[in-house]
């Protein structure tokens, strides 16, 4: 992190197909090693098993699929007189998308079975119904921040 100067904030170009900003950066995320091709490939099909699947239009299923799994809170130590503590804090928004994402992925390579084309559908779908292991990493990092709440005049 630089100490002089705020890093540039680059933009992304919306996705090509769905026209999207959001799942042009998730496409980004899915991507490894470069081979942003594969990742598209993923991405796509995923959406495509959405909506036949579902019968809902695929990218209203994976905007509430990232509403849901978006945190709003989460903890951060702090070290005060000796004793580290669990200090509550608000996530700015740039960052609440990007744990989302980070989760949304991280949950679906670790489903068991299949390609990840399926995984990716099957954690897309159960985040929009409110469940799956994105939900649940939300959930308890929310349950984290709201038992630590004592310490949050430690916050600055």
């Amino acid at each position: 992190m630089p100490r002089r100067h705020a890093a540039e904030h680059r933009e992304i170009a919306p996705d090509p197909r769905y026209n999207s900003r959001a799942l042009a950066s998730f496409t980004n995320k899915v991507m490894v090693c470069g081979k942003k091709s594969v990742a598209e490939r993923v991405v796509y099909g995923a959406l495509e098993r959405i909506e036949a699947e579902g019968r809902r239009n695929a990218l209203d299923v994976f905007e509430q699929a990232l509403r849901n799994a978006t945190p709003l809170l989460e903890v951060k130590p702090r070290r005060v007189g000796g004793a580290t503590y669990q200090v509550p804090v608000e996530i700015r928004a740039e960052r609440r998308s990007a744990l989302a994402m980070r989760w949304l992925i991280r949950s679906a390579r670790t489903r068991t079975g299949r390609s990840m084309v399926e995984k990716l559908a099957s954690e897309l779908l159960d985040a929009a119904n409110g469940q799956g292991g994105t939900i649940r990493r939300k959930e308890e990092t929310h349950r984290m921040a709201e038992a630590n709440r004592a310490f949050v005049h430690y916050r600055w």
